[in-house]
């Protein structure tokens, strides 16, 4: 029972959905991204549910969009025409607790900003360069590179780090858990990566764990963020 309540305290905290029978874990989790967006004339979802996430019968999502004009007439590069081709793709990002807005036009290279669940997503690289990005270069043939612009974020440090932890704190004393940074590594790095070590019985649900990553990343939005376990 101490687990189930740990369980349901943190995820309901953060707007997760999760479902706890028997020890079994069901979770829907909106921070999903998928590479799918524009390889198709029928857009799927690139946050489609499929059946080894919630067991359901394989469809996937959809959205209401505007279609843009015949995809046989480029487009010029501009401020408008960019925010256009994302226009027909925000309905899969906003369906999943994301969006998309232009950061920077600087000639040839375009900056979106990802937001939301997306901008925390471990795939967001993969979300932009193979869905964002793809779109983008089919109908807009000038722009050469779309990047990722991240927001500020606060420094990777073992206090930035406690803050998070001391809010789930609380939930795991209840199941007699204890959380602690072991290590930091690859800071100002390609990947940088937090080590944590949790003990007690919670630190056998991978629930709590993948949302304690999550609390962290959203956190530091640091592109390629790692969080292991010692």
């Amino acid at each position: 029972m101490k687990l189930y309540a740990l369980a349901t305290a943190l995820t309901t905290a953060e707007a997760f959905t999760s479902t706890y029978y028997n020890g079994a874990t069901i979770s829907s989790i909106n921070s999903r991204c998928a590479t799918k967006l524009g390889m198709t004339d029928e857009i799927i979802s690139p946050f489609d549910n499929n059946t080894e996430d919630d067991g359901g019968d394989g469809s996937v999502s959809t959205a209401t969009f505007t279609p843009l004009p015949s995809d046989d007439e480029p487009l010029d590069l501009t401020w408008e025409n960019v925010d256009l081709v994302l226009e027909e793709m925000r309905p899969y990002l906003i369906q999943d607790g994301g969006n998309v807005a232009i950061s920077e036009i600087d000639g040839p290279i375009v900056r979106l900003e990802l937001q939301g669940a997306c901008g925390t997503c471990p795939s967001s690289t993969q979300t932009m360069k193979m869905g964002l990005e793809r779109k983008l270069l089919e109908r807009i043939p000038e722009i050469q590179e779309v990047i990722q612009a991240m927001p500020e974020s606060p420094d990777l440090n073992n206090e930035q780090i406690n803050i998070v932890l001391d809010s789930v704190r609380p939930f795991l004393q209840v199941a007699g858990g204890t959380i602690d940074v072991d290590s930091i590594t690859g800071e100002g790095g390609v990947q940088p990566t937090i080590t944590l070590k949790m003990e007690g019985s919670a630190a056998s649900l991978n629930s709590v764990k993948l949302e304690i990553a999550q609390r962290l990343q959203r956190h530091f939005m640091i592109s390629g963020l790692r969080v292991e376990w010692a």
